[in-house]
């Protein structure tokens, strides 16, 4: 899954839109909170629910017209989504030690299919560089944090955090490098930033009555 997730990524990087691959971001927490709802049993409030739900139409909101797009989003999505519950799941291996296994057997399959994506070529050393940045600052070392919040976090949340890059991208976009932005993608992206903010208020207070406090914890004998 893993593997898959990343030539995928790449591929509708090269080839079909960036558009397509930012929207990815944004579906993916709701698939993964869905799947983990259905495969790992973990419970939602209505509450959550909801925020799920606003998530959701406001993708649709932003993938009306880009429906080419929001069919190669759904392909990204799905198979990282998949890739978090196997992990999630994963209870007889250190999550930290797969992935490492996980990262160099991906490395192995996706080498022969660099020309297939349109990466052949003679490169500049600054390519290379850039590639060798990317690909231990943005997506190895968020890999292993990833695998480490899934140790005390319940996949849903973990998904639904997912939100913080394509929310982060926006504001690049629009503050840095000064990308117009329409009505409909403010309208949506603020959807956004409310689903995930009632999203993680419900998580941490429903947390929160879980835990006893000081008063109430039971006295261990020594």
């Amino acid at each position: 899954m893993l593997s898959l997730n990343w030539f995928v990524f790449i591929f509708v990087m090269n080839t079909i839109s960036v558009n397509a691959t930012s929207l990815a971001y944004l579906i993916c927490p709701i698939l993964t909170t869905a799947l983990a709802a259905v495969f790992l049993g973990e419970r939602l409030k209505v509450g959550q629910w909801m925020a799920v739900g606003i998530s959701a139409f406001s993708c649709i909101l932003l993938s009306m017209g880009h429906f080419i797009d929001l069919f190669y989003s759904l392909m990204i999505a799905l198979t990282y989504a998949i890739y978090l519950i196997l992990q999630k799941s994963n209870t007889q291996v250190d999550k930290l030690f797969s992935l490492a296994i996980h990262i160099t057997l991906s490395t192995i399959i996706l080498l022969p299919l660099f020309g297939v994506v349109g990466l052949g070529g003679n490169k500049s050393a600054i390519f290379y560089e850039l590639v060798l940045l990317i690909a231990v600052v943005f997506t190895i070392i968020p890999l292993f944090l990833n695998a480490y919040a899934l140790k005390g976090l319940n996949s849903s949340l973990v998904g639904i955090l997912l939100y913080i890059n394509p929310l982060l991208s926006f504001t690049l976009a629009v503050t840095y490098f000064g990308e117009p932005i329409t009505g409909l993608q403010m309208v949506a992206y603020g959807m956004i930033v409310f689903a995930v903010a009632w999203f993680n208020f419900l998580y941490f207070r429903n947390s929160r009555k879980v835990i006893p406090s000081a008063e109430e914890a039971p006295i261990i004998p020594q």
